[in-house]
């Protein structure tokens, strides 16, 4: 062979190299039983690809129901055969970075290391609400008003945006630790299990569920709770 065939050929297999290497993960299509899209660098992974339901179904289903559909890139909730979603895969320690939006008075909620061992997520998982406070009765207690573990920890009315209005969530979930964050403001901050946690579980609608935040391992939810509710930039960083 001869010194300049030999050049092209090599040539021609590193451009090839590149090409693949440069490819990156693609989305999964719906129906897949694996999160939306691998893991960056950084360490952080789509939930939602701003197009399909890939990578959610409805709680104890297969299938999303024709109530939550993609509206201009965002994930809604806008129609009757909705249901509560979870994400394909559970998660033990992460952050989870979303955006949401409520109709006038809404009321909807991020759950986390929900199971499937009940006949309702919120049976395990405890709930981040998501709510218009200023129209919704909920709003009129700060325990249960949008920020809060559902009744068990408050969260400050001054850390939410009015209905019709974006905002922004970073939850961390490490061990017992967690933390709720609302367009940049830490609002809740416990320990799962603790004196503290077990005394407000007591005195809450939770003290005949045993099951209520015990799991350490779980799925994330959406709740349908018959309103309108909007969520995007869904992306979450699993954490060691």
């Amino acid at each position: 062979m001869s010194r300049l065939r030999l050049i092209i050929l090599s040539a021609s297999a590193l451009a090839a190299a590149c090409q693949t290497s440069s490819s990156g993960s693609t989305a999964v299509s719906g129906g897949s039983t694996s999160s939306v899209a691998a893991a960056d660098q950084s360490g952080w992974k789509s939930l939602f690809d701003g197009k399909t339901l890939a990578g959610w179904r409805n709680y104890k289903k297969q299938d999303v129901g024709p109530g939550w559909t993609v509206v201009d890139g965002v994930l809604t909730r806008s129609g009757d055969n909705a249901g509560d979603i979870i994400t394909v895969d559970k998660y033990k320690n992460f952050e989870l970075q979303l955006d949401w939006r409520i109709s006038e008075g809404g009321n909807s909620g991020i759950l986390y290391r929900g199971t499937e061992d009940n006949d309702y997520i919120w049976q395990s998982a405890p709930e981040m609400q998501v709510l218009d406070n200023d129209r919704h009765a909920d709003g009129k207690r700060e325990v249960t008003s949008a920020g809060s573990v559902f009744d068990v920890y408050p969260a400050p009315h001054s850390a939410v945006h009015p209905a019709g209005q974006w905002n922004s969530v970073r939850l961390i979930v490490n061990g017992n630790h967690v933390e709720h964050w609302m367009n940049g403001q830490k609002v809740v901050d416990y320990e799962l299990n603790s004196d503290d946690w077990k005394a407000r579980v007591a005195n809450s609608k939770w003290k005949s569920v045993p099951t209520y935040g015990q799991a350490s391992e779980g799925y994330i939810g959406l709740q349908d709770h018959g309103d309108k509710v909007e969520f995007r930039n869904i992306r979450i960083r699993v954490l060691p």
